[in-house]
């Protein structure tokens, strides 16, 4: 992101939780100044108040360079026209608010804003987020690179072809992070039953998974060469592979189930 702009006209982060200070802080540790940050938030909590510089409920900049809309969709209605005056300009909104598509947004602030529709998840909260992006036409390529600029202050970001991904986008990444917490889960608790001590199951639960998954980001070979790499023929992986690959009972039918799920109530929720 350049800084430099967006500290001279101005940043209005609406709604500041755990997924807005994160980007907040990614933010400021980038550079951004303080005095460039407007916060709109009715419950701000001790971190964001602590910030010295930021405004905080303190009305808005004239004509500031971005507005990242962090609410929750059900508060939108509310929050959202009193920005109404930022629209129909040169001002770039970002929404990280899920469901919501960019057509919500146009018959708030006219279609003649620029709107970019974005799909962060909460391992963004530790700089290993990854984050989906698509802009209306008014936001084009440059609308898109400065909010990837944005959002890469918390990890990786795509840009999607069509505003239609997203719901399989929420169903993948968006609500991912909490399909690999309950296998986290599972596993210390299958650990567990086989006679380990909670403590030490969860702690090898935990830190199994958080190694597979920087394994597989830093590897070159694909998760399934290093399934293979890690699975001697008739050996103890290859038996847990037989139930956990199963095509009727195992991960390919129930994550396709859940994925599906999750995309559908996207879509439901995007009505």
């Amino acid at each position: 992101m350049d800084m430099k702009a967006v500290s001279e006209r101005g940043l209005v982060l609406l709604g500041c939780g755990k997924m807005g200070s994160a980007m907040l802080g990614g933010w400021l540790a980038q550079g951004l100044a303080p005095r460039a940050v407007w916060v709109l938030d009715p419950k701000p909590s001790d971190w964001l108040r602590a910030q010295d510089g930021i405004h905080l409920n303190d009305g808005l900049p004239e004509s500031p360079a971005i507005v990242l809309v962090a609410v929750k969709p059900q508060v939108m209605g509310d929050a959202l026209p009193g920005l109404r005056a930022l629209g129909d300009g040169d001002v770039l909104f970002v929404s990280v608010a899920a469901g919501v598509p960019i057509a919500a947004y146009e018959r708030i602030l006219s279609a003649r804003t620029p709107i970019v529709r974005a799909m962060p998840n909460t391992p963004a909260a530790v700089g290993k987020g990854i984050t989906a992006l698509v802009g209306n036409a008014r936001a084009g390529d440059a609308g898109l690179a400065l909010a990837e600029g944005l959002l890469a202050a918390v990890g990786q970001t795509v840009r999607l072809d069509d505003e239609a991904q997203m719901d399989a986008v929420t169903a993948v990444s968006g609500s991912g992070p909490a399909y690999v917490f309950h296998l986290i889960e599972t596993l210390a608790a299958a650990g567990e039953a086989e006679g380990l001590p909670a403590e030490l199951a969860l702690k090898l639960a935990r830190a199994t998974v958080a190694g597979a998954g920087a394994l597989a980001e830093a590897a070159d070979e694909s998760p399934a060469q290093l399934r293979v790499n890690v699975t001697s023929p008739g050996g103890t992986t290859a038996a847990a592979l037989a139930v956990l690959m199963d095509a009727e009972t195992g991960f390919p039918a129930l994550l396709r189930k859940a994925v599906a799920a999750a995309a559908a109530r996207s879509r439901e929720l995007g009505k």
